[in-house]
C-alpha cells in the first residue's frame, strides 16, 4: 500500500530549524502535503480528534529539557496515545529525548556539549539506517538519553566521544515510533538526512499496512484548526488603482569613474548637521553601489516606537501622528510603499528611490512576541526611523558610473545636479576630514570585564542545561567628548570619515535622522531582496573574527577560523537559522552558496557564509511585480540571528535577562526599501550612534554609544570573548580616539 498525497503533522517547540526539517520531508517523502503547529497550541485531548487525518508526526527539535512540561507541550503526551490513535511518529533530538524518558530513559547531561559539531554515526544498518552507509551527522544538544537496559527503547545508532557512548537514535520495539539525536535537516548532515527520513516513510507505510490504518478523508475544519500546509504564501498584492497611475523614475547616466560618494555628500549638504542625511556607502568590496539621498524640506521622515498606537510623519518641522487601527507598523509602511511603487528605472541599479534609514533590536524582538525590557525608554532613538527619498545619486564603483535620478515629474534638480557632478569630477571640491582634534581628551567607557565575564558564565549555564545552542551577549560602550564647532562644519561627518578611512567597510553608513545619527562601517549584510518579480533572497552572516597584525597572513586567519571546531560551529549555527528563515517564506529553495569562507577586511578576518532563497516559478507572489515578499521577509526574521543565537527566540528571552541595557540602533538593522520592490539591510555592527536631544541643545557634551559582544558557545573561554569584544571596537572607537 502506498500512500497517496500523505499529510504530515509536525509539531514545532518554538526551533529555529523547524521549516529546515520541513523541507526536508517534502524531499524525502514524496507528494507529501505538512502542516505545523507549535507544541503548545493544543492540549492532547484537543489535538486527538485531528489524528486521524494524518499518516505520521515529525516531532521537531527544540530548546530546553523533556522533563519540563513548559519545554515540550503536548509531545509528552503523543507517546501514551490510545490504541486507536496510534499512528508513525518520528522525533528529532527534543523529540527522541522526550521518547527515552517516557519510556524510563535517564536524562544526562553531557560532559562536553555538542552543539554546531559534526560526529560519525555508528549504526547497525537497519530500520532507520538501512542500506544507509557512513553517516558524519550535526549534533545540537547538551541532553543526552540512557535508556533502560532491557526496556522498551531499542538503540539503533550511537557514536563515541568525550562524552563515551552517546545514544544517537532509537526505536519502540512494539509502537511505530523512531527518533535521532542529531539533526537530519542541518546543511551539513551528511548520509543520515534524507535516507533516514526515507526509511521512515517505508517503515511508517509497512507499520499502517500491517495494522490496516488509513488517513481519514480530510476535513475542511480540520485545516480550519491547524492551519494552512507549510508552504504557504499570505502575501496580497498591492497594485495602484487607475486613479493613482504608477510614477516614472527619471535617470540621468553620467561616466565618472573617479567620482567619490563623500565628494557627492558634502554637494548635497552632509556638513549642515541641523539636517536630515542618507548615504549607504560601499566603501570596501563586496560592496559595489552607493547610495545619497538629496533631501528636500518636503522629505517625509516616518517614525515610530514599539509599543505606540500610531506613525509619527514629520516633514520638516511640521510633524503629525497617524493612528495604526488595527494595522501595525508593519502593515502601514507596506500599504505605504505600495502607494509609492514607480517604474522605469534604470535595471542596472538596485535603488530608484524609496525608503532609507534605521530598524531597532528592539522592533525585531516585538516581532518576535517577547517582552521588552522596562528600560525601554520613550523619547530616546525611535525604533523605526525612515525617510522616503525622491532624488538620489547612486554611484556603481565597479562601473564607475554615476546615475542621477528622481521621482518628482519633469524635475529640473536632474540637469542641475548633472552639471554640479561633471564640474566637480573636474575639480574636486570635497574638503579634506578634519582630524581629530588634538586638545579634545575622549572619555570612553568600556563594560564592566568582571560583569561581562560573569554574564558569559551564566550564558554557558543556559546553553549547558539545554535552553539555547549558543546566545550572542553583547554589551554596550559609550564615548564622551567636549562639543567643538569645526571650520569645516558636522563633527559626526568628520567622524564618520575617519571611522571609514581606518575601517572602509562594504555597508558603510551616514545616517543623521532627527534625532538618530548612525555611523557605520558594517560588514555584514542582514538581508537583500532583488527588484520582483522572481525576487532573490540573499544573506551574508558572518561569524568568526581575527585582529590582523604582524603574521597574521591568510593562511593563518583560515587555520583559526576554518580550522576552529568552535568558530565554524558558531556560522553553521547561524546558517542554519538563516534558512530556516527563509525556508519559512519561499518554501523548498534554498540554498547555501557559499559555507564558511575567510573573506578580508581592513582590521580584521572574516569567517562569512551565504544563503539564496527564492519561490518556485508560478508560486502566487514570485511572478507578482508588485510582490512585498521583501518586507515580509524582513519582518520575519528580525532580529538578525547573527546577533541572537539559536534557536532564535528562546535566545532573545535569555540574551533579555543577561543585558544591562537595551540595544537599541546596535544590532538592529539599516538600508533601504526601493519603489521598484528591492531592498537590501545591513546588521548595525561596527557602527556607533548619537541622541540629539533638541530640548538639551545647551549641552556642552557629545555621547556616541557603540555595542560589541560575541556569540557565546559551550566551547566559549570568557577571557577570550571578552578579547574578541575589544577587537571590534577597536575598529570603531579608533574613529574617535587611539586604540583600546
Amino acid at each position: 500500500m502506498t500512500i497517496e498525497n500523505p499529510r504530515v503533522l509536525l509539531i514545532d517547540s518554538y526551533d529555529s530549524f523547524t521549516f529546515n526539517l520541513a523541507s526536508l520531508c517534502k524531499q524525502s517523502i514524496p507528494n507529501c502535503i505538512i502542516y505545523i503547529i507549535k507544541n503548545d497550541a493544543f492540549t492532547i485531548p484537543e489535538l486527538l480528534p485531528f489524528l486521524s487525518f494524518f499518516s505520521a508526526v515529525i516531532v521537531g527539535p527544540g530548546p530546553g529539557s523533556p522533563e519540563n512540561d513548559q519545554d515540550v507541550g503536548l509531545i509528552k503526551d503523543l507517546w501514551n496515545l490510545p490504541e486507536r490513535s496510534l499512528l508513525p511518529i518520528f522525533g528529532v533530538c527534543l523529540g527522541l529525548q522526550s521518547l527515552s524518558v517516557a519510556y524510563g530513559a535517564q536524562l544526562r547531561r553531557l560532559e562536553v556539549v555538542k552543539h554546531g559539531q559534526i560526529s560519525r554515526i555508528q549504526h547497525a544498518e537497519d530500520a532507520l539506517f538501512d542500506g544507509v552507509g557512513m553517516v558524519d551527522a550535526v549534533r545540537y544538544h547538551s541532553l543526552h538519553v540512557v535508556p533502560v537496559e532491557g526496556g522498551p527503547m531499542e538503540e539503533l545508532a550511537w557514536t563515541e566521544d568525550e562524552n563515551g557512548h552517546v545514544v544517537m537514535a532509537v526505536k519502540h520495539t512494539v509502537k511505530p515510533f523512531w527518533a535521532v539525536q542529531y539533526h537530519p535537516e542541518s546543511v551539513c548532515t551528511r548520509g543520515g538526512g534524507l535516507e533516514v527520513i526515507q526509511n521512515f516513510w517505508r517503515l511508517a507505510q509497512d507499520w499502517s499496512r500491517k495494522v490496516g490504518r488509513q488517513a481519514t478523508t480530510w476535513n475542511n475544519a480540520v485545516g480550519k484548526a491547524v492551519g494552512d500546509p507549510w508552504p504557504c504564501y499570505p502575501f496580497p498584492s498591492a497594485q495602484p488603482t487607475p486613479s493613482e497611475p504608477r510614477p516614472t523614475v527619471t535617470t540621468a547616466v553620467l561616466d565618472l569613474p573617479h567620482m567619490a560618494a563623500e565628494t557627492v555628500c558634502e554637494f548635497f549638504g552632509v556638513l549642515d548637521e541641523e539636517s536630515p542625511f542618507v548615504c549607504l556607502d560601499s566603501a570596501a568590496q563586496p560592496g559595489r553601489f552607493s547610495i545619497i539621498g538629496s533631501l528636500m524640506q518636503t522629505s517625509l521622515q516616518i517614525t515610530h516606537f514599539v509599543g505606540d498606537a500610531f506613525i509619527t510623519l514629520m516633514q520638516g518641522r511640521h510633524s503629525t501622528q497617524e493612528k495604526l487601527g488595527r494595522r501595525d507598523v508593519w502593515t502601514w509602511l507596506g500599504d505605504f510603499m505600495a502607494r509609492k511603487r514607480a517604474c522605469g528605472g534604470h535595471q542596472d541599479i538596485p535603488f530608484w528611490g524609496g525608503l532609507i534609514g534605521l530598524l531597532s533590536y528592539e522592533l525585531g524582538v516585538h516581532s518576535l512576541n517577547v517582552l521588552l525590557n522596562q528600560d525601554h525608554r520613550k523619547g530616546q532613538h525611535p525604533d523605526l526611523n525612515l525617510i522616503f527619498v525622491e532624488r538620489s545619486v547612486v554611484i556603481d564603483s565597479t562601473t564607475g558610473r554615476v546615475f542621477v535620478q528622481s521621482l518628482i515629474p519633469d524635475d529640473s534638480w536632474i540637469a542641475d545636479t548633472t552639471c554640479t557632478l561633471l564640474s566637480a569630477s573636474q575639480t574636486s571640491k570635497s574638503i579634506p576630514p578634519s582630524g581629530k582634534p588634538s586638545h579634545l581628551n575622549p572619555v570612553v567607557r568600556l563594560p564592566d570585564k568582571s560583569l561581562y565575564l560573569a554574564r558569559i558564565h551564566e550564558a554557558k549555564e543556559r546553553i549547558f542545561a539545554g535552553d539555547s545552542y549558543e546566545l550572542c551577549l553583547t554589551a554596550r560602550t559609550s564615548v564622551s567628548f567636549p562639543k567643538v564647532f569645526p571650520i569645516f562644519g558636522s563633527t559626526s561627518w568628520r567622524r564618520y570619515q575617519a571611522l571609514r578611512t581606518k575601517n572602509p567597510a562594504p555597508y558603510s553608513a551616514y545616517i543623521r535622522l532627527h534625532p538618530t545619527t548612525l555611523i557605520s562601517s558594517s560588514p555584514e549584510r542582514f538581508l537583500s531582496t532583488s527588484r520582483p518579480p522572481n525576487p532573490v533572497f540573499h544573506l551574508r552572516p558572518i561569524k568568526g573574527t581575527v585582529r590582523k597584525g604582524p603574521g597574521i597572513t591568510r593562511a593563518v586567519a583560515e587555520e583559526a577560523l576554518v580550522g576552529s571546531t568552535k568558530e565554524v560551529a558558531e556560522n553553521l549555527m547561524i546558517v542554519d537559522l538563516i534558512r530556516h528563515d527563509l525556508h519559512a517564506i519561499v518554501g523548498e529553495d534554498v540554498q547555501v552558496k557559499q559555507f564558511c569562507v575567510v573573506e578580508e577586511y581592513e582590521t580584521v578576518w572574516q569567517l562569512v557564509s551565504v544563503i539564496e532563497g527564492r519561490l518556485a516559478p508560478g508560486i502566487y507572489g514570485a511572478s507578482d511585480p508588485d510582490s512585498q515578499l521583501g518586507w515580509e521577509m524582513l519582518k520575519r526574521s528580525l532580529p538578525p540571528g547573527s546577533m541572537t543565537g539559536a534557536p532564535k527566540k528562546r535566545s532573545v528571552e535569555i540574551l533579555q535577562t543577561l543585558e544591562d541595557h537595551e540595544r537599541s540602533i546596535y544590532s538592529g538593522v539599516f538600508g533601504y526599501w526601493c519603489v521598484g520592490g528591492g531592498s537590501d539591510w545591513s546588521v548595525t555592527i561596527r557602527s556607533c550612534f548619537k541622541f540629539e536631544d533638541s530640548s538639551n541643545s545647551s549641552s556642552d557634551m557629545e555621547h556616541w554609544d557603540m555595542g560589541a559582544g560575541g556569540a557565546i558557545t559551550a566551547l566559549s573561554n570568557a577571557d577570550a570573548e571578552w578579547d574578541e569584544m575589544l577587537v571590534k571596537l577597536n575598529s570603531v572607537v579608533g574613529a574617535f580616539t587611539s586604540c583600546i
